[in-house]
C-alpha cells in the first residue's frame, strides 16, 4: 500500500468514526493538490464546526509544512471553523491536537508521539 493510500485509508477511518459518534463528516478529495486551502475532513455538529487536516506516521514524528498549516487556518477562519491537527501513529490511537500546540522547526511543525500523548485529545474526548 503506498504512502498516499495509507493517508486516505485514515482519513476514510476517521470519516467513520465521527459518523458513528453523531457527527457528520466528509473527506475533501484533492487537498493538498488544487490551488484553494482546503482540509482533508470537515467535521462538526449542532455544536461545532471542525477543518483537519490528518497525518498517519510510521515513524516517532510527523512532519508538516507550514505552508499547509497557514492554508488550513486560513480555510478554518474564513469557513467558521476551528482548525485541528489529527495524528496516528502505528499501534496509537488517532490524536488531535490545536496549531499552538505543534512543535515549530526550522522548515516545518512537528508533533512527535509524545507531543501527541501529552497535549492531544483521544477521539472520544474530542467529539464529547
Amino acid at each position: 500500500m503506498s504512502l498516499k493510500s495509507k493517508g486516505i485509508a485514515g482519513e476514510r477511518e476517521l470519516v467513520h468514526l465521527f459518523n458513528n459518534h453523531g457527527w457528520v463528516c466528509i473527506r475533501t478529495a484533492g487537498s493538498g493538490s488544487m490551488k484553494y486551502p482546503a482540509p482533508d475532513l470537515l467535521a462538526g455538529n449542532n455544536l461545532r464546526k471542525t477543518a483537519i487536516e490528518c497525518k498517519t506516521s510510521r515513524s516517532d514524528a510527523v512532519y508538516i509544512e507550514k505552508q499547509a498549516i497557514a492554508d488550513l487556518k486560513y480555510f478554518a477562519t474564513t469557513f467558521g471553523a476551528e482548525a485541528w491537527i489529527a495524528v496516528r501513529f502505528l499501534g496509537k490511537p488517532w490524536h488531535f491536537l490545536s496549531l499552538e500546540d505543534l512543535h515549530e522547526t526550522e522548515k516545518n511543525l512537528a508533533v512527535s508521539i509524545t507531543l501527541a500523548q501529552q497535549k492531544g485529545l483521544l477521539f472520544e474526548e474530542f467529539v464529547r
